[in-house]
């Protein structure tokens, strides 16, 4: 299991790097592949945003433990435009690129916790958390 630690993204093998990463950190707690499946795809959708609107950014990743509870926390930032209307950029099929529009809203539905946090000019902050369940 890799320990918490940070990820620099910066170029497209970043993001298949950050995709394993994901993978060995969420299997490493026993995510059911479903969840491990889903983690990845959020992970790789923001990873995928940083490096498109931003250009360099960063993962950095955490085990919790909460009340009994085991999860990963996700957090994603860059220093990049950052985002002028948040409500809008979470609605479905919103894009401002050629893209499908599944980035915020789809890793928002994939994942337990989800917060944005954006200033025009200053860049982005994107926490995702999912828990494990138990089975």
């Amino acid at each position: 299991m890799l320990p918490d630690g940070t990820t620099h993204i910066d170029g497209e093998d970043d993001i298949v790097y950050v995709r394993k990463q994901v993978r060995d950190l969420a299997s490493g707690i026993g995510f059911n592949l479903t969840d491990v499946t889903r983690i990845i795809t959020a992970a790789s959708e923001l990873a995928r945003n940083i490096y498109r609107y931003a250009g360099k950014g960063r993962m950095k990743y955490a085990v919790l433990h909460q009340r009994g509870a085991v999860g990963i926390e996700l957090e994603f930032q860059d220093e990049g435009p950052g985002i002028a209307d948040i409500p809008q950029a979470m609605e479905p099929g919103y894009t401002t690129s050629r893209g499908l529009g599944l980035g915020l809203p789809g890793s928002k539905r994939m994942m337990d916790e989800f917060h944005v946090w954006s200033e025009v000019g200053k860049g982005t902050i994107v926490t995702i958390r999912k828990w494990k369940r138990n089975n």
